[in-house]
C-alpha cells in the first residue's frame, strides 16, 4: 500500500489509508478528481497530490474560501448564495457543478462549512458536501460534526469527502 507523504505524520492512519484507496481506484478506473473546497482551504487537494505514484490522477481543485471565489472561479449565483448562504445543500451541489464545468470529464466534491468558531448564527461543525461526474447525479451529504476544532472539524470532512468520492467511483 502507498502512502503519503508529506501530510501523513499530521492525519490519522486510517484518513492515509482511505486517500490511498481513492487514488488507487480512481488511477485504475482512468477517473481524475476536482475538488472545489472553502472550510477545508485545500487540504483534500493537499492530500490527493501527497501520493506517490498515484497523484496523477488529480486534475485540479478549486480554494473558494471567501463569497468572491466562490461566484467568480465557480460562477456560483450571487443572489443564490445570498438566499442560501455560503454553508447550504444548494451551494455546495453548486460549487461542485462548477469545478466540473471547469474541468475535464471526472468525478468532483465540494466542501463547504463551519470550521468554527464562527458568528452567532453559524453551527460550529456544520458541513455540506456534493460529489458526483459531469454527466451524473450529485449526490448531497450534511454532517453536524459539533465544536470539535477547526482542525477536527477538517480532518473529519476529508474523511467524508473520501468516501463519497469512493462511492462514486464504485457507482
Amino acid at each position: 500500500m502507498t502512502k503519503t507523504e508529506t501530510l501523513d505524520p499530521i492525519l490519522p492512519e486510517d484518513l492515509s489509508q482511505k486517500a490511498c484507496e481513492v487514488l488507487e481506484l480512481a488511477a485504475e478506473r482512468e477517473v481524475p478528481l476536482i475538488t472545489a473546497e472553502s472550510c477545508t482551504g485545500g487540504l483534500l487537494a493537499a492530500l490527493l497530490t501527497d501520493v506517490p505514484g498515484c497523484s496523477h490522477i488529480f486534475e485540479r481543485g478549486f480554494v473558494v474560501y471567501s463569497d468572491d471565489a466562490k461566484c467568480d472561479l465557480l460562477l456560483v449565483d450571487r443572489g443564490e448564495l445570498d438566499r442560501c448562504g455560503a454553508v447550504s445543500r444548494e451551494i455546495a451541489i453548486a460549487m461542485v457543478k462548477g469545478a466540473l464545468d471547469r474541468s475535464r470529464k471526472g468525478i468532483g466534491v465540494a466542501i463547504t462549512g463551519f470550521a468554527g468558531p464562527g458568528d452567532d448564527d453559524d453551527e460550529e461543525g456544520l458541513v455540506h458536501f456534493a460529489c458526483g461526474a459531469h454527466d451524473g447525479e450529485i449526490a448531497h451529504r450534511e454532517e453536524h460534526f459539533g465544536a470539535i476544532g477547526r482542525d477536527g472539524v477538517r480532518i473529519a470532512a476529508l474523511a467524508v469527502a473520501l468516501d463519497m468520492v469512493d462511492n462514486a467511483l464504485r457507482a
